[in-house]
């Protein structure tokens, strides 16, 4: 179906998870707002990245108790964001692939999907690791949610931008089917 504009309608379940997924990225960011202290500028991401039980620790010490719980809050917050933003992403990347019957995107496409996979997989591995960080923080699991969060977003990025390379690839307008 077209749009005025003449550009192809985007799917119900498409818009559906797209919207879900920015109502809860904008509760996340709520929540955020009171966990960025100096020692921990951008909030959860900062003890995503601490890297270290001293960096862990004096993150959770510029908490104090009220900044913790706003921290749990945003982890399990997160565990439902996690298949949300995943679905979204797998119905934008079929959405974007409707008119690409070529072998190489669609290779490219299935890469961009375990991309969006495996990111979504270690953004849970990252908040199980984190939930466990809490009381007393270790080097270990300091390190591995930080190694998570590493391969949540290269995966988001690597995803997106594959992504932005077969659309920009394109030598017609979208045509919908």
């Amino acid at each position: 179906m077209d749009t005025a504009n003449g550009s192809a309608a985007l799917p119900k379940s498409l818009k559906a998870s797209l919207l879900l997924a920015a109502v809860l990225l904008i509760a996340l960011l709520l929540v955020n707002q009171p966990l960025q202290t100096g020692s921990a500028p951008q909030g959860i991401v900062s003890f995503q990245m601490a890297g270290t039980a001293d960096q862990s620790h004096a993150i959770l010490r510029s908490w104090r108790a009220d900044g913790v719980v706003w921290a749990k809050v945003s982890l399990w917050l997160d565990f439902l964001f996690i298949p949300v933003y995943v679905l979204a992403l797998l119905h934008l990347t079929r959405h974007l692939m409707r008119d690409r019957p070529g072998i190489r995107e669609r290779v490219v496409a299935r890469w961009i999907r375990a991309m969006f996979l495996a990111a979504g997989l270690s953004d849970g591995a990252e908040n199980i690791l984190l939930l466990n960080n809490f009381n007393p923080p270790t080097d270990m699991v300091s390190l591995s949610a930080t190694i998570c969060a590493l391969v949540k977003f290269t995966g988001l990025t690597l995803g997106g931008a594959g992504l932005v390379i077969i659309r920009a690839a394109r030598r017609h307008p979208f045509v919908h089917g």
